[in-house]
């Protein structure tokens, strides 16, 4: 991977949620080297101080803030995007990045709670993060960019559960119609779907096991990691893609154009021997079950 071009977003100010884990920590890192001021909003507070720690480590000095942020509740997206004007002076990039696994398993098994907590993050959170950053980006002028996290599973089958996939889909057509929205304002809306990615949403604390897994699947022979997607963000906030919009570009080494086949649909199949629900890295262990009739 690249080193990020120190001075690529250099002035800007960007709120990225989810920003204390995996894709959406290796986000912050590269937007803050980039010479961005960031704003890190995450349910998971031990996560959020350990990237702020990370962050000036690295040099950020005052261009870093955490704010405990529930994406799902409109007054905490509505509260980070405050906290960036009040600390930085205003908001140049949204990166709606926060999400979870969701419910799992035989969508005969799956249920209501489930499957409405799923969307209610990947969905809801994703609705509520460009709401709040286009009423900010408005009341600037001068535009701004916003970028939205959706996967491949809500491009093809097999990449994810069935929760999942839909959502995923739901963020993908909901990045182009808005960018059609917004795009007279010159506020530029894209998302970026990543493929098996080495965050902890996928090896689980197994690094080797999950990379044999995808490199027995993917084309490209090496894995995917946070910073590939990271590169993906800087350059969708940065000039350098000033006439992009309502796109969603795919970054997962080829996966997609394979199949996307990772899990399977049988019986056999990761996701669908159990079911249950997955909140990510908010703390929250998974919960699990039998299948009925299994």
């Amino acid at each position: 991977m690249t080193e990020v071009s120190a001075g690529t977003l250099a002035g800007k100010v960007a709120v990225i949620t989810g920003g204390a884990n995996g894709i959406g920590q290796e986000a912050v890192l590269r937007f803050l080297a980039a010479g961005a001021a960031v704003v890190v909003a995450d349910l998971n507070e031990a996560n959020g101080a350990r990237t702020v720690e990370m962050a000036q480590a690295r040099g950020a000095g005052d261009r870093i803030a955490f704010h405990r942020t529930d994406v799902a509740e409109e007054a905490d997206v509505e509260a980070a995007v405050a906290l960036a004007v009040e600390r930085f002076g205003s908001l140049d990039c949204m990166v709606n990045n926060a999400g979870v696994g969701g419910a799992f398993g035989p969508i005969t098994d799956t249920t209501v709670d489930e499957w409405d907590f799923t969307y209610r993050v990947l969905v809801r959170g994703v609705f509520l993060g460009i709401k709040h950053a286009a009423v900010q980006m408005k009341r600037q002028g001068g535009g701004g960019t916003i970028i939205n996290t959706a996967s491949i599973a809500g491009l093809g089958g097999g990449a994810g559960g069935h929760a999942y996939s839909g959502a995923k889909a739901a963020v993908v057509n909901m990045t182009r119609s808005i960018a059609c929205e917004l795009a007279p304002a010159r506020i530029r809306v894209n998302a970026i779907a990543p493929g098996g990615i080495m965050t902890e949403l996928l090896h689980r604390g197994d690094m080797q096991a999950a990379t044999d897994m995808m490199l027995a699947r993917q084309p490209w022979p090496e894995p995917g990691m946070p910073g590939h997607i990271a590169d993906g963000m800087v350059f969708l906030a940065s000039d350098q893609s000033e006439f992009i919009a309502g796109q969603c570009l795919v970054i997962d080494g080829g996966l997609l154009a394979s199949g996307p086949n990772m899990f399977g649909f049988t019986g056999d199949s990761p996701l669908l021997r159990k079911a249950g629900l997955d909140q990510g890295t908010t703390g929250v262990p998974i919960a699990i079950r039998n299948p009925s009739g299994r």
